[in-house]
């Protein structure tokens, strides 16, 4: 696999698995870090600094651990699932590498550049209204003053953004899980694996043995047919591209489950592994020999004005159990803000 990542990224994703030397001999900011940020959540526990209640029932998609662990694909899943069950949903997110100073709305014609890629997705994806801000309470006072017919928000990530009450914290694991389980930057925890939850989503193709917690459930991510990113009506089923010369390439969180799920439906490609948010402005496929290159839609939402006609886009699906649906729509019909 090319990887293109930066090197300091791959180094701490290794270290991060065990209790090595490194490790150990970063516990002592691990602990700061630790103390730090358990103050300053006891202080929004205790009421000492005041959370801020929006009007509406919040629903928290995050995770405790650094990286991607299948959150977008959730937090669509969850939009789709709580219409379904008769809400009006909308979408507040920080939009990572998001040029805002103050809440904006996304469309599926915004730019990613400006409002993050993740986000664009999301409205592309679910047609709900979407806002962005570093300040996710700004963010969801937005989205309500632009849409008062909205009754409930997700929010994509920020499960550490104290001062936004919320209805329901689900967290959201991948076949990582806590890593070392030390704090950052020990290991790749921003809280403990003991934090408080309503529930618990495992993303894990390799591991079906689900932990032993309250409310645990398994997440399966399905892959659809391809689509051709010059004509989205064109679609190909993914088995059709076994025997092909195919270039896999993946600027999300964690590509290798990406390059897994090829695997598995008989493809073996070459693989480039780009950072998390990478930028296409220009093409990297420009001297690569291959019938065809395939893309996550996160990637493709990014990509700039050029084209390849050489590029398929294969979306995922997150499927999420009934329970866990009817949990979250149990608690926010008799909903205690936290």
């Amino acid at each position: 696999m090319s990887d293109f990542k930066p090197p300091i990224e791959n180094f701490f994703a290794r270290e991060w698995r065990t209790r090595g030397w490194v490790a150990w001999a970063l516990t002592p900011f691990a602990c700061l870090f630790g103390a730090v940020a358990a103050t300053r959540r006891a202080l929004f526990e205790l009421g000492w600094i005041k959370r801020v209640d929006v009007g509406v029932p919040v629903v928290i998609v995050g995770n405790v651990t650094v990286g991607g662990t299948g959150k977008t694909p959730t937090v669509i899943a969850l939009v789709e699932a709580l219409r379904a069950a008769g809400f009006q949903p909308g979408v507040v997110s920080r939009g990572y590498g998001a040029k805002v100073d103050q809440a904006t709305s996304v469309t599926p014609t915004s730019l990613p550049d400006k409002v993050g890629d993740e986000p664009l997705l999301i409205a592309r994806r679910t047609h709900a209204p979407v806002f962005v801000c570093p300040d996710r309470v700004a963010a969801a006072q937005a989205l309500l003053k632009a849409n008062p017919s909205v009754d409930v928000i997700v929010s994509d990530d920020g499960l550490q953004h104290y001062r936004l009450s919320r209805a329901f914290e689900l967290v959201v694991f991948d076949d990582r899980l806590g890593g070392n389980n030390f704090l950052l930057p020990a290991g790749p925890l921003r809280e403990p694996m003991s934090r408080r939850r309503d529930a618990t989503l495992i993303n894990s193709p390799y591991e079906r043995t689900l932990p032993p917690w309250p409310n645990t459930f398994p997440l399966d991510l399905q892959s659809g047919d391809a689509w051709l990113l010059d004509d989205p009506t064109v679609r190909r089923p993914l088995a059709q591209f076994a025997g092909e010369r195919v270039v896999a390439a993946a600027g999300i969180g964690s590509p290798e489950r990406f390059f897994a799920t090829l695997r598995a439906a008989g493809i073996t490609p070459a693989t480039r592994a780009f950072p998390d948010h990478y930028s296409y402005q220009d093409n990297p496929f420009a001297g690569i020999d291959a019938d065809s290159i395939l893309i996550t839609e996160k990637d493709a939402v990014k990509f700039g004005a050029w084209r390849d006609a050489r590029i398929w886009v294969v979306p995922v699906e997150a499927v999420l159990k009934p329970r866990l649906i009817a949990l979250v729509v149990e608690k926010l019909r008799g909903r205690t803000p936290a």
